[in-house]
């Protein structure tokens, strides 16, 4: 079993952290966490393929450990986060990689991806959404936000941050208890309690919005570049349903597309599964060359 490492890189005032798991010389695959997590929620997913990729796993600044200024003196928006995933990859010289995206790490990792698509081999979406007919019918608070950032639309969506809603909604729909371990949703929730991060996490809750705007130039990234995409979906997700990953295949008609008997958080309860999934699929789409055997 390959040895994970947990190593820091400097990006501007940004300290960024992660993970790195495999050969250095394997293809990479790059995991991109989503909201209100960290690069934590791979801790089952590296092992099942670091044999085979070299696995890294940044936190987003705002997020788990990486440490990032202060809101007085730091934008946390989507356009910076990717800005400096951006610099990250450049500073460990990464320059080909998979990408696994979901939840917020689609728009930041899209965001990459059109920059430098020549470096994408293929994509991963689980719950990383990019079309509006993934949006449940959940988001009420969080477009009337953006509709109109008012003081008072900023407190209505300040439940999305509390324990509970982490707990019940974020983990607890859709997933089996029985498989659904505690430690994810329980660092989150002590992540979401620091102090300050509430408000960074409400800065993004009104910026997400530029993640929708942006939703024709990602289909247009994928029409013109047709990257191999792989969309596994936790199909009880209450944030992104699953049109949003059927619709995939409207710009990239080759994307494969499986719904699992899971929640947002699918790889809390069926690692084992994505895992399986990815190792088929990169295996196909990747040149022999680039894969491990």
């Amino acid at each position: 079993m390959s040895t994970i490492h947990y190593r820091r890189q400097k990006v501007g005032e940004v300290d960024v952290f992660y993970r790195e798991a495999g050969p250095e010389d394997a293809p990479v695959l790059l995991l991109l966490h989503g909201f209100p997590s960290a690069s934590h929620m791979f801790r089952d997913l590296i092992p099942l393929l670091a044999d085979r990729y070299r696995v890294i796993a940044p936190d987003l600044a705002g997020f788990g450990q990486t440490k990032a200024p202060a809101r007085d003196r730091f934008t946390y928006s989507f356009d910076q986060l990717a800005q400096v995933l951006g610099g990250f990859v450049d500073a460990i010289g990464l320059e080909r990689y998979a990408m696994y995206i979901f939840d917020y790490g689609a728009p930041v990792g899209l965001r990459l991806a059109m920059q430098h698509p020549e470096r994408v081999t293929a994509i991963i979406s689980q719950n990383g959404n990019a079309y509006e007919e993934g949006f449940s019918d959940q988001w009420s608070e969080w477009q009337s936000y953006w509709r109109e950032p008012t003081s008072a639309h900023r407190e209505a969506c300040r439940a999305s941050l509390s324990p509970e809603t982490i707990r019940n909604w974020q983990y607890g729909t859709g997933a089996d208890p029985a498989l659904l371990s505690p430690d994810g949703y329980e660092l989150d929730i002590a992540y979401m309690a620091r102090p300050g991060s509430d408000e960074i996490q409400l800065d993004l809750i009104l910026d997400y919005r530029s993640n929708v705007a942006l939703y024709p130039a990602f289909h247009a990234y994928f029409r013109e570049h047709r990257p191999p995409l792989l969309a596994v979906w936790g199909q009880h997700d209450p944030a992104f349903i699953p049109a949003g990953a059927q619709a995939y295949r409207r710009d990239v008609p080759d994307a494969e597309v499986h719904l699992l008997d899971a929640g947002h958080f699918a790889l809390e309860t069926h690692h084992h599964e994505i895992a399986d999934r990815i190792r088929d699929f990169l295996g196909r789409m990747l040149a022999p060359s680039q894969v491990r055997v």
